[in-house]
């Protein structure tokens, strides 16, 4: 079995279209920009999907309140310099909600909104698992 691509149902096409595009800079696969349709690619890599405690990610964004609410979904993209990166996309229109900032010793992390609220992380790996 392969993962072919995790979707994300959103509103405003154009938009979101828009932010993956020319904000993150991932490579659009046809050029649809009004949809209904669109596949993004990353330069380098592959495409993944992990599970992850949501009061854990609710603790990080200081949403944290009696239960643990809020985001179902959340993109991850690894980039090489997360501070060249962040500074990149802000200079386009991206508002970072949460870092650059450790996650761990092995690794650092910035989190952002696209246009419908989905939740994106970077991250930068100072160190592989060994």
């Amino acid at each position: 079995m392969e993962l072919a691509q995790v979707r994300l149902l959103v509103t405003d096409f154009a938009a979101c279209y828009h932010f993956y595009a020319e904000v993150l800079g991932l490579k659009p696969q046809s050029g649809a920009t009004e949809g209904p349709y669109e596949k993004f690619s990353p330069h380098i890599g592959s495409a993944g999907i992990a599970l992850q405690d949501r009061t854990v990610m609710a603790e990080v964004l200081g949403e944290l309140g009696d239960t643990a609410t809020g985001h179902r979904s959340l993109v991850v993209l690894r980039v090489d310099d997360l501070d060249t990166y962040c500074a990149e996309i802000t200079s386009r229109g991206a508002t970072l909600i949460h870092g650059p900032a450790p996650m761990s010793e092995r690794m650092l992390v910035a989190h952002l909104k696209d246009p419908e609220g989905n939740l994106v992380e970077l991250q930068e790996w100072l160190l592989l698992r060994t």
